[in-house]
């Protein structure tokens, strides 16, 4: 699904957000640039994989969150981790660099990226994610998210970090 599939799709299936339009961000910090109006919501989304490019993983965090992957691999007990390649992003998720979110699950045919989702995000009510294009940003309630990536089918986990 590109941007206006995912918008579509979040139509029919009745999914409430706020759509925020700016201009293409790449980092956190063209996210809180861009003056959201929500930026305790800003999430930051990490792409891995482990060592034996065999696992791959969604983590998305807030913006002010430090992910240490090590810890990480430790408390998932999963196998040596690092970032995602480029190709592997599209290959995976259909996205680029800077287009990471939660919505590009919903392109995982292969329904092989597990998705860890910070539970601030649910104390919140709200996260802040792109809709596959980082050119906007949905404000959204997580639990709308966390729906429709196990409707989809991948794994998911709420987690503290």
């Amino acid at each position: 699904m590109n941007k206006e599939e995912l918008l579509a799709f979040l139509d029919a299936k009745g999914v409430e957000y706020t759509k925020v339009d700016h201009c293409p961000v790449f980092t956190v910090e063209d996210m809180i640039d861009a003056e959201l109006p929500y930026p305790e919501a800003i999430a930051k989304n990490l792409f891995v994989r482990d060592d034996k490019k065999k696992n791959f993983y969604l983590i998305t965090v807030p913006e002010d969150k430090r992910v240490d992957l090590k810890e990480f691999r430790r408390a998932h007990e999963t196998r040596p981790l690092s970032f995602g390649s480029e190709e592997y992003l599209l290959e995976k998720m259909g996205l680029t660099p800077g287009s990471v979110t939660p919505f590009g699950l919903l392109n995982n045919e292969e329904k092989d990226i597990k998705f860890f989702l910070d539970s601030d995000f649910v104390k919140k009510g709200i996260m802040g994610i792109h809709p596959n294009l980082n050119d906007a940003t949905l404000f959204i309630k997580p639990e709308a998210v966390v729906e429709l990536v196990k409707e989809h089918g991948n794994e998911l986990e709420i987690i503290e970090i």
